[in-house]
């Protein structure tokens, strides 16, 4: 008689998900938990953390970073990731920002600000309307460094004429301020006239 001791060994249970308890895929519906953790994860992205958005799905807040991570990780959950994505494209087609809805809600801003009164916001609008089309303002800067106190009077001199150069005719108007040299008075005529 031969016993076979192999199959006598008792089977640990082991942790975590079973293997094989219903369908892995992203054909899989969502629990309620699941929806939820979705719809918060998209609707505030950026504002709010994974974790966040696990506790406020109703998973507890020791576990949450856990559970957030798994249901983001499309090997463990890709019918939640599935989920993630479609919903997010959802969301950018019904908020999402193209040219003619952008000029177009800009336009209304501006109606509006116009009916109410705000002519500084309703200026503003048609500014970035202005901007946004692209060939209407050009934005022009010029940094310098250095100031006139850092400059000596031939630089000085020599930038006055550049802008001379530059502006021309709308120079026209200026008014030379240069002290004259002043005579040093002498002691006595300076208490005389005094």
């Amino acid at each position: 008689m031969h016993i076979n001791f192999r199959n006598m060994t008792e089977i640990k249970k082991k942790r975590g998900r079973p293997k094989g308890s219903g369908k892995i895929g992203v054909n899989r519906l969502l629990t309620r938990k699941q929806e939820l953790f979705v719809k918060e994860f998209v609707s505030k992205d950026g504002q709010i953390t994974k974790r966040q958005a696990a506790i406020n799905a109703g998973y507890p807040a020791g576990s949450a970073h856990t559970k957030a991570y798994d249901l983001t990780n499309p090997k463990t959950h890709p019918h939640v990731c599935q989920a993630i994505r479609k919903f997010q494209m959802e969301l950018d087609e019904k908020f999402g920002i193209d040219f003619k809805r952008h000029i177009r809600d800009l336009k209304v801003i501006r109606d509006k600000a116009l009916d109410d009164g705000a002519y500084s916001a309703a200026t503003q609008c048609e500014i970035a309307r202005g901007r946004a089309h692209g060939d209407i303002y050009v934005n022009k800067s010029e940094v310098r460094h250095g100031s006139i106190d850092q400059m000596d009077r031939d630089q000085v001199m020599k930038a006055l004429e550049e802008l001379k150069s530059e502006f021309g005719a709308s120079m026209g108007n200026v008014i030379d301020v240069t002290p004259e040299k002043e005579e040093k008075d002498t002691g006595k005529h300076a208490l005389a006239t005094h």
